[in-house]
């Protein structure tokens, strides 16, 4: 890359960003965090795409050279391992201390959220 490897997620500012869209329209910043500081980004680049909808394309699209994404690590671990992508920030990454899972309301939940909800408490995360 003509500008160089991002040392601080500031650097990102000048680098083509591939970013993600909730349905809602709403774009997270990225968000780092090192030694009790933290970044949020508002990164802008050349591709964005729906969250949870096209994600594979951005995946698709940094393979392919077209800038820097921000997902969570173990979706791009695979691609690490092949060499396909190149990790960059590492010691920005932040913590992921779990699953987290949105649903409206307590009452009435349907059996089956409940039993999945269930699951999911009853297993130890790292």
């Amino acid at each position: 890359n003509r500008r160089g490897r991002p040392a601080h997620p500031e650097d990102l500012m000048q680098h083509a960003c591939l970013r993600g869209r909730f349905p809602s329209g709403a774009m997270p910043a990225w968000e780092f965090e090192r030694g009790g500081e933290t970044v949020r980004i508002d990164a802008s680049g050349p591709l964005v795409v729906q969250i949870g909808g096209a994600v594979d394309l951005a995946v698709d699209a940094a393979i392919a050279g077209a800038g820097v994404m921000y997902l969570f690590e173990d979706w791009l671990r695979p691609h690490f391992a092949s060499g396909a992508l190149e990790p960059v920030l590492e010691p920005w990454w932040p913590q992921f201390s779990g699953p987290f899972l949105y649903y409206s309301g307590r009452r009435l939940v349907p059996s089956p959220l409940k039993a999945l909800i269930d699951f999911i408490k009853a297993r130890p995360f790292p």
